[in-house]
């Protein structure tokens, strides 16, 4: 499934990014980095994909490494999003922990195509770029970090190791993307019921007894 195809219930991926000639080029730029990797994907390849000549990449985006950036951005504002949610959200520690990871996995599962991009072409970033990135990685990580610690702190979870554990965490919902095959719904509600009894199992807590929404 291409990025173009890829969505959890949104009408239009990458609504986004406009004007439509923009879209085209990142959706392009998405599976290209996805299927070639960035280093062996040309401007030609992204606009050839997009149904554009190579000139016309230019008039949205000044450089290849502009577009990854861009697609790097959103992917990491999205990111966040969910676990900062999940993180203001109600319930115990261990149904917000709960909430974060399954809205997390199934991100990465919905968007395998687009996540993969996000995650792993990191270092083709230019360092002020990457930068920027890092900042919204932290945060990501200081809102599961703040999960754990109400959990530790209300008796809920006995984590000797916060950071290490919220790396685990974290760690174990983006690997989603790397391994995760497109077969239905219902296999990517199946990976987003079981990774947060996995988790919650780490710590020697049940996972809460609510089914998460399919």
């Amino acid at each position: 499934m291409g990025a173009a195809k890829e969505t959890l219930g949104e009408e239009q991926p990458w609504a986004e990014v406009s004007p439509d000639a923009a879209r085209r080029l990142l959706i392009a730029a998405v599976d290209a980095f996805a299927e070639r990797g960035y280093h062996a994907t040309t401007t030609r390849d992204i606009a050839g994909r997009a149904g554009m000549s190579p000139a016309a990449l230019y008039i949205h985006y000044k450089t290849k490494e502009e577009l990854l950036h861009r697609i790097s951005r959103l992917g990491h504002d999205k990111a966040l999003a969910i676990l900062r949610a999940a993180a203001d959200g109600e319930g115990t520690a261990a149904d917000r922990l709960s909430a974060a990871v399954r809205s997390f996995v199934r991100w990465h599962a919905g968007h395998h195509t687009t996540a993969r991009v996000v995650q792993y072409e990191l270092d083709a970033l230019s360092a002020e770029h990457r930068a920027e990135i890092v900042v919204l990685r932290r945060l990501s990580d200081a809102a599961v970090r703040e999960i754990i610690n109400d959990g530790v702190r209300a008796g809920e979870f006995d984590v000797p190791d916060v950071p290490g554990t919220t790396l685990a965490v974290l760690s174990l919902c983006i690997d989603v993307a790397r391994w995760f095959d497109v077969g239905g719904a219902g296999r990517r509600t199946r990976s987003a019921r079981c990774t947060p009894t996995s988790c919650c199992g780490w710590w020697g807590r049940p996972a809460p007894s609510g089914r998460p929404r399919s």
